[in-house]
């Protein structure tokens, strides 16, 4: 079957194309457009995409900032009913996808199920499962065959997940870097450790980059869209944009241009800790050095002394990113660094990442971004309470503040002195005729 950009290069219009293109308010071109080049990716597996309520996004160039929620069991909590929950409510507050990040003993049964009641993209990590059957089978991850790590991709793209993060760009040459740069914290990224971990025991380059066609011909065959991982990520702002993270960045750019050239979607991943001063120079960078494919960071966090509040650290970052040309925003939860998520964790999460991107939105333009403030604000003008509710992005709970909170006095008095409010009275003159 042909990948979406194999059609739009034929002058094929799919309904993922036809339903993104309503969805951000743009001319079908602009979004071929797009797709022909890479600025833009629509991750929609052929297996996924054929869901009736399948809700496709499309990620990058001028398109609205999305929002990703990682989910998934780990050795100590294994409930998939729990994960399901939290994909439910990440969904219902604006999540426009979910990772499975599943570490358990039912990854296979997790993914199946997420991805079966999934209406939004669903993305995996595979060598996750490839480095825990590998301990399973061997003992140790060093032992896993290449073999071993590709049958787990193809098995994740065979179940329908959109797209998958691959730590390609963890090369011999970027863990020499490593070595001498004098980082803080080194490795932060679990993709990219158990990488790591396998090239050194077996003194050979990553699979995943000495390999890259193999990739790609998997990722054609049920087109999913890669996402290059960003495996030297910085683990706190003080390891921010170094040697290690840049060398990594570039590699990717140049397997972006690869993955074109195959008709492969492909959108590369960022930094996870960034001071500010720093973020906007990363995506500056990332466009520069990756011909502008879509972007997808990890907040940034930036500043490593809220947790129990990293997600506000993270949309704090997240809107900066997003604002230069981040295009799509992973959220972190008030659990990050310190537990697993749990549901309300998920929402809270969700809220403030999608916070973030529509502050990024209002700015660049993005068709319908202001419009929504706007009727907000007319809203407010008017005190019209019902849809003030309906245009928050958190109904239920600014309807919950105004009924427990709300003021004992007449609307039109002052809450202080019980008087008609002075800001009423100027409106009202304002609104009279001259």
């Amino acid at each position: 079957m042909a990948t979406l950009v194999e059609l739009v290069k034929k002058g094929v219009i799919t309904k993922e194309i036809e339903f993104v293109a309503k969805y951000e308010k743009r001319d079908i071109d602009y979004i071929v457009q797009g797709l022909i080049e890479g600025t833009i990716v629509i991750p929609a597996n052929i297996y996924h995409r054929e869901r009736e309520d399948f809700q496709p996004r499309g990620i990058g160039k001028g398109l609205i900032t999305k929002v990703n929620a990682n989910i998934g069991t780990s050795g100590d909590i294994e409930s998939i009913e729990l994960e399901l929950e939290k994909m439910k409510v990440a969904i219902k507050y604006g999540a426009d996808a979910v990772m499975d990040l599943s570490t358990g003993d039912y990854i296979d049964e997790t993914r199946k199920a997420i991805i079966q009641n999934s209406p939004v993209m669903v993305g995996t990590v595979p060598i996750y499962q490839a480095a825990k059957e590998a301990v399973d089978k061997y003992g140790f991850i060093g032992k896993m065959t290449v073999d071993d790590l590709f049958n787990a991709i193809e098995k994740h793209c065979q179940d329908g997940v959109d797209f998958i993060t691959v730590h390609c760009g963890v090369t011999l040459s970027s863990l020499e870097k490593l070595r001498n740069e004098g980082r803080i914290m080194n490795i932060v990224s679990r993709g990219g450790a158990l990488m790591a971990e396998w090239m050194v025991y077996n003194e050979r380059e990553n699979p995943l980059y000495e390999y890259y066609d193999r990739l790609l011909e998997i990722a054609k065959k049920y087109d999913v869209t890669l996402s290059l991982g960003d495996g030297m990520r910085p683990g706190c702002i003080a390891d921010a944009t170094d040697r290690c993270q840049i060398e990594e960045l570039i590699t990717l750019g140049e397997l972006v241009d690869r993955a074109r050239e195959a008709d492969v979607q492909a959108m590369v991943e960022g930094p996870g800790h960034v001071p500010l001063d720093q973020v906007e120079a990363n995506i500056l960078l990332q466009k520069r050095l990756c011909h502008n494919a879509p972007f997808y960071v990890l907040g940034p966090i930036v500043t490593d002394i809220a947790p129990g509040y990293d997600h506000i650290a993270g949309a704090i970052g997240g809107a900066i990113a997003a604002k230069t040309g981040a295009d799509f925003l992973c959220y972190l939860t008030p659990a990050e660094h310190l537990a697993l998520p749990d549901v309300e964790d998920v929402k809270q999460g969700v809220i403030a990442a999608r916070i973030a991107g529509h502050a990024a939105d209002i700015v660049k333009g993005i068709p319908g971004a202001i419009e929504w403030d706007l009727e907000m604000a007319k809203a407010r003008e008017n005190l019209d309470w019902e849809k003030q509710f309906e245009l928050a992005i958190d109904p239920e709970t600014a309807r919950k503040y105004r009924e427990e909170r709300k003021p004992k006095k007449d609307e039109e008095t002052c809450t202080m002195c019980g008087k008609l409010c002075s800001i009423k009275r100027v409106h009202e003159y304002l609104k009279k005729d001259k």
